[in-house]
């Protein structure tokens, strides 16, 4: 055998090795959810019983909404707001900078006034324009801002906020009239937490009558499927899982709850990013670490916020483009925390696998595929072998994505119908032959575009929801 022929080889043996590690990790974190999802249902039905959901023990919570060009949906979706089932909340949906209607509406529909109450500020943020409130809606609040982009909004937001706690979420997105009971929860359980997570599902295809979900079915289109099955793999195992083992480092954009002042203490949301979701969460643990303060990072299965996925190639590559990058720049942000004793499990654990799992990846599987052909074409390795690294790269791959139907059995079962859930099954497999090495191809345009410094969010196509 030649040099180049026992180079090759070793550089296959690597690759196959690679995703024998990832997907072993993945495996593990299956059976950390199963674990976990055990112990949360254990836990809600002794609250469920104590009728401690309907009680006034929960803290006070401010909902924050950033809103941009938002005149098609932002009625429906305040008024989803305001009809959250909850003692003691308030709503501020910050407008930021909207070039359409979407103030005047606002302004309009609830009577809003001028509120010249004084509000300190501790957070940075583009000039706030003025601040309005609603006589007949004594809970609204409504901020109209200079254009800053999404953090820029939510720091706007928390610093006109009152109350102990944070609920940012998307205007756009679609919460269940209960969701923040349940997340609230965990904050009685721990008082050291300082922040949780809850699911997000794909809510295309599914009825809505005043902004609730009425009827839970599936999308229609082939990229919206496939985006059902992703997105309850990565919140049903992925982050469950992380949760059991205290290492959760990202909680969505689109929907998550936090300790007001543990949030400004750690500086609040950094605008000059596009993964600020994932950079805010690492950062609060590095702060906690830093000071010696302890806290809690959690994420629990049962809430769910349902949001509009794109069901376009385009606008979806543009979206996990913007994934990417933001990933690449928060573990490079963050760096120093690798292998580092001082961060615990997320030093030594999850920001490493994270690094090794999802950052790489793209390269990894779009490069490994190319070099096994290579091998296989110059004899460096037989068929046996190249069909060895098949069978790793797309079964198991196959059997993390039906793990996570599973799971969403055990757990929510929002998909009633059996069919829907053959189908589902269905697509968990068939991702795997195409869909997943297209993804890897726009995941790696995005680690791309981020080294030549690309921070350009992305036009976001959107149908609108709820109804």
């Amino acid at each position: 055998m030649s040099i180049v022929n026992e180079f090759l080889l070793f550089i296959n043996v690597l690759i196959l090795l690679y995703f024998i590690v990832v997907n072993g990790g993945y495996l593990f974190l299956i059976w950390c959810s199963y674990r976990n999802i055990q112990k949360f249902r254990d836990v809600d039905k002794i609250f469920k019983m104590t009728g401690v959901y309907n009680t006034n023990l929960y803290k006070p919570v401010s909902i924050i909404a950033p809103a941009y060009n938002e005149e098609q949906s932002i009625i429906n979706s305040v008024n989803s707001l305001l009809n959250i089932i909850y003692a003691n909340f308030e709503v501020i949906v910050v407008n930021d900078g909207s070039s359409d209607n979407t103030l005047s509406l606002l302004i309009d529909h609830y009577g809003l006034k001028p509120d010249h109450r004084y509000r300190p500020k501790f957070l940075s943020h583009q000039p706030i324009r003025q601040i309005y409130s609603s006589p007949r809606y004594p809970v609204l609040i409504v901020v109209d801002k200079e254009n800053g982009r999404k953090a820029d909004a939510l720091n706007a937001g928390l610093n006109i906020a009152s109350n102990e706690l944070i609920c940012a979420v998307d205007a756009d997105s679609i919460l269940e009239p209960d969701v923040i009971t349940k997340m609230l929860r965990v904050f009685m359980e721990d008082e050291t937490t300082i922040a949780v997570g809850g699911v997000v599902r794909v809510a295309n295809g599914c009825t809505f009558k005043h902004r609730i979900v009425e009827k839970v079915l599936l999308p229609q289109t082939f990229l919206g499927r496939i985006q059902a099955v992703e997105y309850l793999r990565a919140f049903l195992f992925g982050r469950v899982g992380w949760d059991y083992l205290n290492t959760l480092l990202i909680i969505s954009g689109a929907f998550g709850v936090f300790d007001r002042k543990a949030l400004i203490k750690a500086g609040g949301y950094l605008h000059n990013t596009v993964g600020e979701d994932m950079e805010l969460v690492l950062r609060m643990h590095k702060y906690h670490r830093d000071h010696n303060i302890p806290y809690r990072i959690r994420f629990i299965a049962e809430p769910v916020c349902w949001t509009e996925v794109p069901e376009d190639f385009k606008t979806l590559s543009r979206q996990r483009n913007r994934w990417q990058r933001g990933l690449a720049d928060t573990l490079y942000r963050y760096r120093k925390m690798f292998f580092n004793p001082g961060y615990g499990r997320i030093g030594m654990i999850g920001m490493p696998f994270f690094f090794l799992a999802e950052l790489l990846s793209p390269f990894v599987e779009l490069v490994g595929l190319v070099i096994v052909g290579f091998s296989w074409w110059f004899g460096a390795i037989n068929i046996s072998f190249a069909l060895v690294f098949l069978a790793v790269a797309i079964i198991l791959g196959m059997i993390l994505s039906v793990s996570a139907l599973l799971l969403e059995e055990m757990t929510t079962r929002r998909y009633d119908r059996s069919k829907d859930i053959i189908i589902l099954a269905g697509y968990a497999l068939l991702e795997n032959l195409g869909y997943r090495q297209i993804h890897a191809w726009w995941r790696l345009m995005g680690l791309l575009d981020y080294l030549r410094g690309n921070k350009a969010w992305g036009m976001m196509v959107r149908k609108g929801i709820g109804g």
